[in-house]
């Protein structure tokens, strides 16, 4: 049976890997970006990556890069948007690959931040339109949020599920198009009570990573929080949330501490301090560190 056809608009961070995904999955797969120099390096950024990684670099070649935008969805099964977090950008977008599109290609945009109602809303057919979240780096992070909206068909949701599910990545089905989908909802409350605690003056900022990776942080990639919630039991789960929930912040918006440090240009890695203080070389040793553990991560998987 033929592979679907995907196109991928956008060859920068998020896209090459996502067209780099799909090509090792034995699709034919059209790249397109509107920047002709971030355009023509994204086969030479896909084939690093696949020798870094040990995989087919043969894939490379079905990834075919193509600068005009209508020739690059005109035969496409299946469209992923990956350009920048930006509404108004996306909403033309869409609207421009809706004329040139087959009626029945499959319309979806990875964002994690901004909801797939709004982006979709102006289209014709929103039935085949939905959000496809993926996690960076894509070519190592195994999720993918599948994100309906109101309007998007059981049929577009079950071929995206099965799209990725054959690509090797673990589709997670979100039912209701809620802002932050699974992920970033459940990440950002817990980052919510990290701040707090620091704001709060409870520990500083290296002691709350420290408890987070050295204890429950541990388990996390194979023990769930329903799961553990289970296993303990959910007579016990209810009492410690009986005694917890009342004292952990629940301020509907950021906290005061964050906008401070944002306020007085303490950026984190960008600027050399946030919560911390970071060297370069600092940074970089953080960065190998999380891309090795994520190697290490998928191997077992393999």
């Amino acid at each position: 049976m033929t592979k679907p056809r995907i196109t991928v608009i956008g060859a920068g961070l998020m896209g090459h890997g996502i067209a780099q995904v799909f090509a090792l999955a034995g699709h034919d797969v059209i790249i397109y970006d509107s920047s002709e120099k971030t355009l023509a390096s994204a086969k030479d950024r896909i084939l690093t990556n696949l020798k870094d990684l040990g995989d087919d670099e043969s894939a490379v070649n079905r990834v075919t890069p193509e600068a005009d935008l209508a020739k690059a969805v005109r035969d496409a099964d299946y469209v992923v948007e990956a350009v920048l977090e930006d509404l108004a950008l996306k909403q033309k977008l869409f609207a421009e690959i809706e004329r040139h599109a087959r009626p029945d290609a499959i319309l979806a945009s990875n964002t994690s931040v901004i909801p797939i109602t709004a982006i979709m809303q102006g289209l014709a057919r929103r039935e085949r339109a939905l959000g496809t979240h993926w996690w960076n780096p894509p070519y190592l992070v195994p999720l993918v949020e599948v994100i309906e909206t109101q309007w998007t068909s059981a049929d577009a949701v079950a071929f995206t599920m099965k799209l990725h599910a054959d690509a090797g990545k673990k589709p997670a089905h979100v039912k209701k198009d809620v802002p932050g989908f699974i992920g970033n909802r459940l990440q950002h409350a817990l980052w919510r009570e990290a701040i707090a605690l620091v704001e709060n003056g409870i520990c500083d900022a290296e002691t709350v990573d420290t408890v987070i990776k050295a204890a429950f942080g541990r388990r996390l990639a194979v023990l769930g929080p329903l799961e553990n919630a289970d296993m303990v039991g959910t007579d016990l789960t209810l009492a410690i949330h009986k005694t917890v929930l009342p004292d952990i912040d629940s301020r509907p918006g950021p906290s005061r501490y964050l906008e401070k440090l944002v306020k007085d240009g303490k950026l984190g890695f960008k600027s050399g301090e946030g919560f911390r203080r970071w060297s370069p070389e600092q940074q970089q040793e953080l960065r190998t560190k999380v891309l090795r553990h994520l190697k290490q991560a998928r191997a077992q998987d393999n």
